[in-house]
């Protein structure tokens, strides 16, 4: 991949396609303002988007459209398809805190870390394949990382099982299924449980339960790293290969669209509520700490370094078939190349402005 090839005339896309993920992502929101179609329609190329439901993918030729998906999500199914092959890159990531939380029932006494000893967690099963065991992923990772706060590991807790989520497609119905493990904290079938996002903390107000640990409260990001913390944009590779100023275009728009959501919270927030199938009161309770100036997309050390800690812990427990090399996986050409772009259209603009 040392270089681009030339694109036949014949090989241009009539449409390139975008997930739509129920979490808040940069892309979703340039998709939101309508400037992806704008985009991408000056050439005539389509842009659509495609609700995720397991590894699926929904047009009739499903291996021609994986050519041209733009994905931003969640990292557990990202991982598990590349452990499996899939022929993609990742050409940005991005760390949006997103209210990663142990629930409890309000008279359970959890002040610190080290009270969570001995307690029952909800931990839901795996799923028809491992990429698509989303939710017990998430619960995992999330427990071992606030037990780790209080020098305590899984042996010091008892893990209970519940039944795994449904695959289906993104829905407000389908989102509570993802924390059924709440019902059960609310009936006393269990202690504690974790969840993280807009649809989990309406759940658990709607149900009178409590925050015990906010693990969005403690500096150090390795208690946060989870599916969604760093999020990954991928993109298959024949798309940089063979399209490769659609990538960079493709990229474009989203760092625009970070630029617009850090100064245009109000608007922000009804975007997010309607992508999270959540209500503004729970984009309000989980998206917090001037969370909408930190949607660009980078591919920091820091932030790769952070997904290489949530390939090794997912392959640890099972959730790959394989390790995945994650230096291996990254593409910085495009993502370099739409910030040089940016940086020189801000300099005419400057010259211009002076002139």
């Amino acid at each position: 991949m040392s270089g681009r090839r030339a694109t036949p005339a014949q090989d241009q896309p009539d449409c390139i396609w975008l997930t739509r993920c129920p979490v808040p992502a940069a892309s979703g929101v340039a998709w939101a303002l309508g400037w992806m179609s704008e985009e991408f329609g000056r050439d005539g190329i389509a842009t659509k988007r495609v609700r995720e439901a397991g590894l699926n993918l929904v047009a009739s030729d499903p291996e021609r459209q994986a050519q041209y998906l733009f994905r931003e999500g969640g990292n557990i199914q990202a991982l598990a398809a590349r452990a499996l092959g899939a022929p993609t890159r990742v050409i940005g990531l991005t760390w949006i805190d997103e209210r990663q939380a142990i629930m409890v029932r309000p008279d359970t006494r959890v002040l610190e870390p080290a009270d969570l000893h001995g307690l029952r967690f909800a931990l839901p099963g795996f799923a028809r394949t491992r990429g698509e065991s989303i939710a017990r992923g998430m619960a995992l990772h999330g427990i071992k990382s606030a037990l780790a706060l209080g020098g305590l590991d899984l042996e010091d807790v008892r893990l209970v099982d519940v039944p795994a989520p449904p695959v289906e497609q993104p829905s407000a119905q389908g989102m509570r299924r993802l924390w059924l493990g709440l019902e059960w904290l609310a009936a006393g079938r269990v202690d504690a449980v974790y969840v993280k996002g807009a649809a989990a903390a309406e759940t658990a107000a709607r149900l009178g339960l409590s925050v015990a640990i906010d693990l969005d409260a403690y500096p150090s990001r390795l208690a946060r790293v989870n599916n969604g913390t760093p999020r990954p944009i991928t993109v298959h590779e024949h798309m940089i290969e063979h399209h490769f100023n659609l990538v960079v275009r493709f990229l474009e728009q989203t760092l625009r669209a970070a630029d617009w959501a850090s100064t245009n919270l109000a608007e922000l927030k009804h975007i997010l509520a309607h992508e999270t199938l959540a209500g503004i009161a729970a984009v309000e309770a989980t998206y917090r700490d001037d969370f909408h100036r930190s949607l660009h997309p980078d591919l920091s050390a820091d932030r790769v370094e952070m997904l290489r800690s949530q390939a090794n812990f997912l392959w640890l427990h099972g959730f790959l078939d394989a390790r995945v090399d994650v230096g291996q996986w990254i593409d910085t050409r495009p993502l370099d190349a739409a910030l040089r772009r940016r940086a020189g259209v801000r300099a005419e603009s400057v010259i211009t402005s002076d002139s």
